[in-house]
């Protein structure tokens, strides 16, 4: 049996990736942040006959030694732990330095001295800034746009180093937008189906003239997985994308017709980022993954989203999110 480490398990995509992992057969290993809470994140959530076959390991992945530890002994390393809210990194860059950086310095490093088989890097489309070309393909040019996105960069490059200088067996993972269920509510599409389902009927967003490229979380999970299958992924850089694009207006307005046609949009300067650091567009292209991998997008949006909606709707999960703040 292939045993496996997910990084930042206790999180959204790293959630459904443990699940998907399991349901695969493989013995797997959840590295979670530690808290006073014991809180697991996500994986609270799941069965406790799901649970009970999941190890779990609590740490900081800033902590070389603790990251150490959590990999000895497994196949293969699915790293997702990370900072990701783009606001919040207006506000604390060293904290994601720290954290994007130095988190992923400790995975290969210890990839390294292990020996480890294979180890999946968890990359964003935000890496590309607004697209020069479209659809973006793995060629594109870095743009550090915010400090999240740079620390990424930095992170990728640094991922990218090991393999080229001790040929470590390196994919970096580039997910467009991820949505679904159990995404943290600083990410656009909770944020307006969370704001509809509490009854408001003015909804704030920021800039509304932006396009994404939205996988559903199984897509994008079954990327990670299908990625770490092939051989021929060693030492690329892999988008998970479905080639689509949608703008955050049409999107918020989609939304509104499903939940709340009477709802209105308001646009809200505080969600607005810095002029220069906004993202416009991002339309990934699926080519390479396709090409290399068995992968294929197998939701439609219109399928994701009504997934995404009807979790939301189940009151526990909605009690979950503070509708009444802006979460960044």
């Amino acid at each position: 049996m292939k045993k496996v480490l997910v990084t930042g398990a206790d999180g959204f995509i790293g959630s459904h990736l443990v699940e998907k992992l399991l349901d695969s057969g493989c013995s797997v290993r959840a590295f979670v942040y530690y808290n006073s809470f014991n809180s697991w994140g996500w994986l609270d959530t799941l069965p406790k006959d799901k649970l009970k076959e999941i190890e779990i390991v609590s740490g900081d992945i800033r902590d070389k030694n603790g990251v150490r530890e959590a990999m000895e002994n497994v196949d293969e390393v699915y790293h997702l732990a990370a900072l990701i809210a783009i606001p919040f990194s207006y506000q604390s860059p060293d904290s994601y330095v720290d954290t994007n950086i130095k988190g992923t310095l400790n995975v290969l490093q210890a990839a390294k001295e292990l020996n480890t088989k294979r180890i999946m890097i968890t990359s964003t489309s935000e890496v590309y800034g607004s697209a020069k070309f479209v659809p973006i393909t793995e060629e594109h040019p870095y743009q550090g746009q915010s400090p999240y996105s740079a620390t990424k960069i930095g992170a990728d490059k640094l991922a990218e180093a090991f393999y080229r200088s001790f040929s470590l067996p390196i994919t970096i993972v580039r997910p467009f937008n991820t949505y679904g269920p159990r995404q943290s509510a600083r990410a656009i599409i909770p944020t307006i189906i969370t704001q509809l389902l509490s009854g408001r009927e003015e909804i704030k967003l920021g800039a509304l003239t932006p396009t994404r490229d939205f996988n559903y979380v199984k897509d994008t999970v079954n990327g990670f997985f299908e990625i770490a299958k092939s051989t021929k992924t060693i030492g690329e850089e892999v988008n998970i994308a479905t080639q689509k694009e949608i703008s955050i207006k049409a999107l918020a307005e989609e939304l509104i017709r499903q939940i709340n046609p009477k709802a209105k949009i308001i646009c809200d300067e505080e969600r607005i980022r810095p002029k220069k650091s906004e993202v416009n567009r991002l339309l990934g292209s699926n080519e390479k993954i396709k090409r290399l991998t068995n992968w294929s997008p197998k939701f439609t949006f219109e399928e994701g989203i009504k997934e995404t909606i009807a979790w939301f709707k189940i009151k526990e999960n909605l009690q979950k999110y503070k509708v009444d703040i802006y979460n960044i």
